[in-house]
């Protein structure tokens, strides 16, 4: 009997392990496992999904009559692949990834400074791409993860 709890007990850790891995963009255990890369073409697949959602608002919005289930769907798409966003900055790039240096002077504390300021200016085109269908905060993203790629993988990259 004991060991039947003891098996159950064992597959319901391991299966909210696997869910709560997959909830996660990446844990913050130092790990030492990061996909850099993979972040920034996540991110830019969000930005195609908030500019589709939102085209798809403005247009569901035009008919008539209005479809308020679909309308409803898009919008919390839109939301949430611009929340992913802020997320993977946040969680992912700012606490994780993105290292003050020792000193608060020279190339590697302009380029933290530069890192930071892109993030933060991606985090806030994000937010405001929750907050409307304007499809200029869709271009501004674009254009902010493209300097952040290129200031932070370099030229070369």
């Amino acid at each position: 009997m004991i060991r039947r709890r003891h098996v159950a007990l064992v597959a319901v850790l391991a299966i909210s392990g696997l869910a709560a891995s997959q909830a996660l963009a990446h844990c913050q255990i130092p790990c030492g496992i990061y996909d850099d890369e993979l972040r920034v073409q996540l991110i830019a697949e969000h930005i195609g999904t908030i500019e589709k959602s939102m085209n798809q608002i403005v247009e569901l919005g035009k008919a008539s009559p209005v479809n308020y289930n679909q309308l409803v769907r898009w919008v919390n798409n839109k939301e949430a692949h611009a929340q992913e966003i802020q997320d993977i900055v946040t969680a992912y790039f700012m606490a994780q990834r993105i290292k003050a240096p020792e000193k608060a002077e020279g190339e590697a504390y302009d380029a933290y400074r530069r890192n930071l300021e892109l993030l933060h200016r991606i985090q806030v085109a994000a937010m405001k791409a929750k907050q409307t269908t304007d499809l200029e905060h869709v271009e501004t993203l674009r254009a902010l993860l493209k300097k952040f790629h290129k200031s932070y993988f370099g030229d070369e990259h």
